[in-house]
């Protein structure tokens, strides 16, 4: 699969404060591509230098196998913040300024984008009167202008509602299905879990991990057992486990296995026979935050 972006040691520092230390990685074409990270992490200074916003200390990165320039930056669609619209406009109007300062497409694309992120109804509404989840579409739809195939979103549902961020989502899945590449940086799992494809993590300026989300944020098997000896139970599963844990408060007792190895009739007939009957078996997913909180030491 082609690469859309390809990163090569991208390095920045604000005085003492190393921002990015050598972060390499390619996106492939068609992705949702998540840029996932605590805040501080660097997500929005990797976004600034990738749109030529800021310039970085060392390193290279490559949009369609051309190096960075203004040039390469006019085909990609971008929001790293909401653009200041006019609030007495009309979304068409307001759209018609964002065309003529940007260069990008034409004032006949106006209507399809606006279609596109289904605000084409409201085309003559007032920017006031519009929900945060309808500007933040707007804004979007003005990245959309001249169609390009690859777009930039800084935070897209930072500070919307549960509804605003459903249609963001949305909007970003419908998106990719009508062939564009979407790239997005996030300090949300959640969000990166339900639209992106694949993600890089950073960590302080670190990249820790990239790779499809399927496989980086691997949800292992958890087994949950409980017998009358809880601390007896213990001691006999961690000869099957080394990633056993007791839950004292609960009584329980966690095993941890890779992903789709666990075997309850093993678990449990591995206990009967060394003389402990089991009152509970339980088979669960380790949660996909615990696995986050692992990589990035939150």
């Amino acid at each position: 699969m082609a690469s859309v972006l390809s990163l090569n040691q991208i390095s920045k520092s604000y005085g003492p404060v190393k921002a990015l230390k050598g972060v390499s990685f390619d996106v492939p074409e068609g992705a949702v591509f998540g840029i996932l990270g605590p805040n501080g992490s660097g997500k929005t200074t990797l976004l600034s230098i990738i749109l030529d916003v800021l310039k970085a200390d060392h390193g290279s990165f490559f949009w369609l196998g051309n190096p960075g320039s203004p040039d390469q930056r006019k085909k990609i669609g971008s929001l790293l913040e909401t653009p200041n619209f006019y609030h007495y406009l009309s979304a068409i109007n307001n759209l018609k300024i964002t065309q003529s300062i940007s260069g990008r497409g034409t004032a006949s694309d106006i209507d399809e984008v606006l279609k596109k992120v289904r605000l084409f109804e409201r085309r003559k509404s007032r920017f006031n009167t519009f929900s945060l989840g309808m500007k933040q579409r707007l804004a979007i739809a003005a990245a959309l202008m001249g169609d390009p195939k690859v777009l930039v979103f800084d935070e897209p549902t930072n500070g919307l509602d549960p509804v605003g961020i459903a249609e963001i989502r949305e909007l970003i899945i419908e998106l990719r299905n009508s062939g564009h590449t979407i790239i997005m940086a996030s300090h949300l799992l959640d969000e990166v879990e339900k639209v992106c494809t694949h993600a890089a993590i950073l960590r302080t300026g670190e990249l820790l991990t990239t790779g499809e989300v399927e496989e980086i944020l691997v949800d292992d098997d958890v087994v949950e057992i409980s017998a009358t000896d809880s601390a007896r139970l213990f001691e006999l599963v961690r000869q099957l486990s080394g990633n056993a844990v007791l839950d004292q408060k609960l009584n329980l007792v966690h095993i941890t296995f890779p992903k789709g190895t666990a075997k309850l009739d093993e678990v449990n007939r591995f206990c009967f026979q060394n003389g402990i009957a089991l009152n509970h078996l339980l088979l669960k997913k380790k949660r996909l935050e615990a696995r986050f909180f692992e990589l990035t030491g939150n």
